[in-house]
């Protein structure tokens, strides 16, 4: 009898081992690559799946988004500047069977080949590029590392470069770059405000041109103006028709001027004594008087 037990307790224990061995249960967001004696044999799950003691072996595969953080790499620009750049990678696995059979870590590959991509693809653009152009460059490295895992059954969604680190000169240099192209604009902005300025003013010229009494209205307007602020300065204004005739003299006067030859200087007189050529008169160089004999 007890023997019996004995035996009835061993049987029950290898129904339960085998019982064991033989089912698994899978999560809705993993798949199991079924080998049968080493051949593979199709995909099961998700749920309770039942094996084969002994013969079957399972591998599991997550079908969830994997963040894939690519290491910091060190990339030189088109224009031949130093960066320092790093990415991260979002892929997932669309076939089970290829990721398990076509590559033995397809994490492991998936991230060296995002590495060499990346060096590859920014090595081939400029710095200003690298900067203000990332979308697009995002864009060519998810289309060209989708195309190198699509065969081991990986889908990259989405690549997004994280941070460009450029040298402490370049930086000071391009900041250099930006202020003087925001003094270029701000001198280009005031210069288009002087012409338009100068455009209004012509034609407030030419508006008050048609009426002589405009100007004595502009007058009074600046006059009230003056004195509605508290100073000390006081204006006195003076008509244009009191002083255009002085204008109108003094414009003549000009032209006379210039045409009139200057007078020639008055000789200088010669000390007493004293001939042009500079030398002094002496006693025996003056004429002596000649007496006639009778």
């Amino acid at each position: 009898m007890t023997a019996a037990v004995v035996a009835l307790v061993v049987i029950l224990l290898a129904i339960v081992v085998l019982a064991g061995a033989s089912v698994r249960i899978l999560r809705e967001y993993e798949r199991a690559v079924l080998f049968r004696l080493g051949r593979l044999t199709g995909v099961r799950g998700p749920g309770l799946i039942l094996l084969i003691p002994i013969l079957d072996r399972i591998v599991r595969v997550s079908l969830r988004t994997v963040t894939l953080n690519v290491p910091p790499q060190n990339v030189i620009t088109r224009d031949n500047v130093p960066a320092h750049v790093d990415a991260v990678v979002y892929f997932r696995v669309v076939d089970a069977a290829a990721s398990v059979v076509s590559i033995e870590d397809a994490v492991k590959a998936t991230s060296q080949i995002a590495q060499t991509t990346l060096r590859s693809v920014l090595g081939k653009a400029e710095l200003d590029a690298l900067l203000s152009e990332r979308e697009r460059l995002n864009e060519n490295l998810q289309q060209i590392i989708d195309e190198q895992t699509e065969p081991w059954g990986i889908k990259v969604t989405t690549v997004e470069i994280r941070d460009v680190g450029i040298p402490q000169t370049m930086q000071r240099a391009m900041a250099r770059q930006a202020e003087a192209e925001r003094e270029r604009r701000a001198k280009v902005i005031n210069a288009e405000g002087e012409h338009q300025a100068a455009d209004k003013l012509s034609q407030a010229a030419a508006v008050i041109s048609e009426n002589p009494f405009a100007i004595q209205l502009r007058y009074l307007q600046t006059l009230a103006g003056l004195g509605g602020e508290t100073n000390s300065t006081i204006v006195f204004p003076i008509p244009i028709d009191l002083v255009k005739p002085l204008l109108n003299q003094a414009a003549a006067a000009q032209p006379q001027a210039a045409d009139a030859e200057p007078a020639e200087p008055p000789p200088a007189e010669l000390p007493r004594g004293q001939d042009p050529s500079g030398r002094f008169a002496t006693s025996d160089d003056r004429p002596r008087a000649t007496l006639g004999r009778p």
